[in-house]
């Protein structure tokens, strides 16, 4: 059996660790503070002042030790980087082995990123019983539906026993509700015998707004004359913040063997160190998991195509690829007819965005300022931008939660589907969404007090930005974000999986799935940007092609009801809506809503 990474590897500047079976050693930054007491199994330590604002003491200890720091008011503060909660973020902290999970899937080394199939997932509502463990039961119908990379959403330790997680405050720690970190690895172990990658998604600009200590006693881990949407930025230009990122990154990749990682909103991730965070973390990623396929995804409001470059040789540079908001809205404002909020800046010429946003990965002009890399270029390939017609955001935050196929009729989310499946850039799925769930997902959290009555008041923006009101609601009529049976009534209904419909739509799936891995993953592993052009065609329809060295991927998509003309193409279709034997293409129309795709070899 493979040798099992010693305790401590990709974390050596934060937090506890075993050194031994029966011996730990405890770090805290602490600035603000003149002493510092370790309290580990309710006995009190004076911990060592180090220079630079740290302390640290060793003693002998157990997996499953109960810990925490006494301040110098007498209170006590969980670890930051505590490993694993007994319960909530203010509570003790549990000493973890990291060694002691027996990996099965030893010779695992990840796949390409041009196979990937991503379904995105949130561990508390994949399940009736929202676990880890539950959810390892689940992922063999996800890797027959030939989904090959599930994207977790944040796990990180937060208040209260529910909610998305993008409010977590103790970055290390697997929510304790999902279940042990042991519980977490055995999800990664068994997706991996599946096949399937597995991808984190993490939150590197904020911490939640409540349960957060360091400010108690690391003021300067924050920057409080730079704000974001969520309060004081992080000091990323303090070394010990950097290394508290960058280890929570490796830490997920190592410890945990996750296949990488999704980092959200990176826009908020504001340095002015050279080289930016981002680029350090990255590079260090790279350079300590050298043989393994490690994909790292951004969530990035200013489409910086620095952040996604290629190298010379082909290779991600920084980042395999960005999340690709541009053709989501565009298709949904034309799908839909939506306009409000977030869809606005493409109710203007939406036929022009999508095809924009199909061709080249993006409809709308970069903002802010581009992260210095040694790429030069002004294009990237097709697998740098992830495509999706609909994610946790665009139906959680939607005034009702409703889901894409609630708002379309059958035959378009059947072409939308063929399009998100067949167009170059990798797809991702929301959960359910591979057999059509109807079930809807909301936002929900678990507050009390003022923040409770914050999250209700913002739920009423976050409708009119995703949608707006419903003909007929009102917004006494939402459903209340803190209240349990909105997290309830948010789970999947996995009995649709086998009812006709969802046979139907998970039968759409496979048949996507399988040839995409046939006939696109094999263009997008050529080196190089493929070229593409956009055909002139008439509102309603969509023309691309992209050029593989020898090959050209084809694609006519008609997005309205009645048959229109289409630019003609060679070579017989990988996919079509059309029935057997219909000879409209022929003649070059394509009956609508429907969708043609082929690869020919020129």
């Amino acid at each position: 059996m493979q040798r099992q990474q010693s305790p401590g590897l990709f974390r050596k500047t934060w937090g506890a660790s075993l050194i031994s079976a029966d011996a730990a050693y405890f770090r805290l930054w602490a600035p603000d503070e003149r002493a510092v007491r370790l309290v580990h199994n309710a006995a009190a330590h004076d911990m060592q002042a180090l220079d630079d604002g740290w302390f640290e003491h060793s003693l002998k200890a157990r997996a499953g030790d109960r810990y925490c720091f006494q301040l110098s008011d007498g209170s006590l503060v969980a670890d930051p980087a505590s490993s694993a909660q007994q319960d909530g973020p203010s509570g003790p902290s549990l000493l973890v082995d990291q060694s002691a999970y027996r990996w099965e899937n030893t010779s695992w080394r990840g796949r390409p990123w041009e196979e990937a199939i991503i379904c995105e997932l949130h561990i508390g509502t994949f399940t009736p019983e929202g676990t880890f463990r539950a959810a390892s039961e689940r992922l063999a119908h996800l890797a027959d539906a030939g989904i090959t990379a599930i994207e977790i959403m944040p796990i990180a330790q937060a208040p209260g026993r529910r909610g998305w997680g993008y409010d977590g405050v103790l970055h290390f720690a697997p929510h304790y509700a999902y279940g042990t970190p042991d519980d977490l690895k055995a999800l990664v172990d068994r997706a991996h015998s599946l096949g399937l990658m597995v991808l984190l998604d993490v939150v590197y600009n904020h911490f939640g707004p409540e349960e957060n200590a360091l400010p108690r006693y690391a003021a300067d881990f924050f920057n409080r004359d730079r704000a974001t949407p969520w309060g004081a930025s992080i000091a990323f230009e303090q070394d010990p913040v950097r290394r508290y990122f960058i280890e929570n990154a490796l830490y997920w990749l190592g410890d945990f063997r996750f296949d990488g990682l999704r980092i959200d909103a990176t826009e908020q991730i504001r340095d002015s160190r050279k080289p930016h965070i981002l680029v350090e973390m990255a590079r260090e990623i790279h350079e300590t998991f050298p043989e393994r396929h490690v994909h790292l995804v951004v969530e990035d409001a200013h489409r910086r195509r620095s952040l996604v470059g290629r190298g010379p040789g082909g290779a991600a540079e920084l980042f395999t690829a960005a999340w690709n908001d541009d053709l989501h809205n565009a298709l949904h404002v034309v799908a839909t007819g939506e306009t409000k909020g977030h869809y606005q800046p493409f109710a203007t010429d939406p036929w022009r965005k999508i095809r924009e946003a199909m061709a080249e990965g993006f409809a709308l002009p970069a903002k802010g300022t581009e992260i210095s890399s040694h790429w030069t270029g002004d294009r990237v390939p097709p697998q740098a931008r992830v495509n999706f017609l609909q994610n946790h955001d665009q139906i959680g935050n939607r005034a009702f939660g409703e889901r894409l196929v609630s708002l379309v009729g059958a035959d378009m989310m059947r072409v939308l589907t063929a399009t998100l499946m067949l167009v170059p850039q990798v797809p991702l799925l929301f959960m359910g969404e591979e057999y059509g769930e109807t079930q809807p997902f909301c936002f929900f959290a678990d507050y009390e007090g003022e923040i409770a009555a914050a999250i209700r008041s913002g739920r009423r923006g976050e409708a009119e930005n995703f949608g707006g009101m419903p003909r007929g609601k009102t917004t006494a009529d939402l459903p209340d974000p803190l209240d349990l049976r909105t997290f309830a009534a948010s789970k999947l209904q996995w009995d649709r999986a086998e009812s006709p419909a969802g046979r139907r739509h998970l039968a759409l799936i496979r048949e996507l799935a399988d040839i995409r891995q046939r006939h696109i993953a094999p263009l997008l592993k050529q080196p190089g940007v493929p070229g593409n052009r956009i055909l002139p065609t008439d509102d309603g329809i969509v023309a691309v092609d992209w050029l593989f060295g020898s090959a050209v991927l084809a694609l006519r998509i008609n997005l309205t009801d009645e048959a229109r003309p289409v630019p003609r193409f060679s070579g017989e279709p990988i996919f079509t809506t059309m029935a057997p034997g219909d000879c409209s293409l022929t003649a070059g129309e394509l009956p609508g809503p429907g969708i043609v795709a082929a690869v020919t070899r020129r």
